[in-house]
């Protein structure tokens, strides 16, 4: 197979895998719109839980209160019945007191216990409405995920539709350049192949040497950029072969031997660079 025809298969296949990387990102991603509504329905039942607690202890303590409240009457009626039969100004004292105190705790536990039913009141309408929201929100829910399965279906199936598409192009590439081309467009933002242009990587903008492009240019084998590690081809540049072989902006093969080891690690970690060999 001539370099164009593999080119040209290499082309194809850069944008099929750069369709498939897209639509695994959408498949990953999509569900997670799911997740604020998910943490306001969760939200929404824990208050509703706290509400129906609270609403207990207060129905618990209203009973107290209506409790205390029977007791307080039934001493107060009991002294007031005992005015009736008293002889003697200290036992009229004792059942006066004692009829005001009973007075003051029924005062008390009325004003208590009228608190405790606006209160239950007022719960129980707050759970009404926070169990209808509830409801909303689970039906809302329900139907916005169906409508992502619905729609991660139809994605996976356009993923299929590719993935028969790339087993059409890959026969006649070389199972190890087919590896690198894959993990190389994951990392450089779903392109793996690019022309160089008056010497020039168009991937990274990088100026080849001299000897470097003009192995690319003469098209026998497929050549990796030293800098970006993407697949490179040549394109005849605007102002023609002079500015293709531009000596002064251009090194040498040598030249990349002679990179520092630092600043070379720091490129490799900017472009995530897959570690390909030039000389392969």
């Amino acid at each position: 197979m001539v370099m164009d025809e593999i080119f040209e298969k290499l082309r194809t296949l850069q944008d099929i895998l750069s369709q498939k990387i897209r639509l695994e990102h959408d498949i990953k991603e999509i569900p997670k719109i799911l997740t604020n509504q998910e943490e306001v329905l969760a939200r929404l039942k824990k208050s509703f839980i706290e509400k129906n607690q609270e609403y207990e202890r207060t129905k618990s303590e209203e009973g107290e209160y209506r409790n205390l409240l029977v007791e307080a009457e039934s001493a107060r009626e009991r002294a007031e019945k005992n005015m009736d039969s008293i002889s003697t100004q200290r036992e009229y004292e004792a059942l006066d007191k004692e009829i005001r105190d009973a007075s003051e705790k029924e005062q008390l536990y009325r004003k208590e216990l009228q608190q405790k039913e606006r209160l239950l009141s007022d719960l129980d309408e707050q759970m009404k409405q926070g169990a209808a929201l509830i409801e909303q929100q689970e039906q809302e829910l329900a139907e916005r995920r169906a409508g992502i399965e619905a729609e991660v279906a139809e994605k996976k199936a356009q993923m299929e539709r590719l993935k028969e598409q790339e087993n059409e192009v890959k026969p006649g590439l070389d199972d190890e350049v087919l590896f690198k081309f894959e993990r190389i467009i994951r990392n450089k933002m779903g392109q793996g192949i690019v022309a160089i242009k008056g010497g020039v990587c168009l991937g990274c903008h990088m100026i080849l040497p001299v000897q470097f492009a003009n192995m690319v240019r003469l098209g026998e084998e497929i050549v990796f950029c030293p800098y970006c590690s993407r697949i490179l081809f040549h394109e005849e540049s605007d102002q023609g072969i002079e500015d293709f072989f531009n000596i002064e902006d251009a090194g040498s093969l040598s030249d990349l031997d002679d990179m520092d080891e630092e600043e070379y690690d720091e490129e490799e970690e900017e472009e995530e660079k897959v570690n390909i060999d030039y000389d392969e």
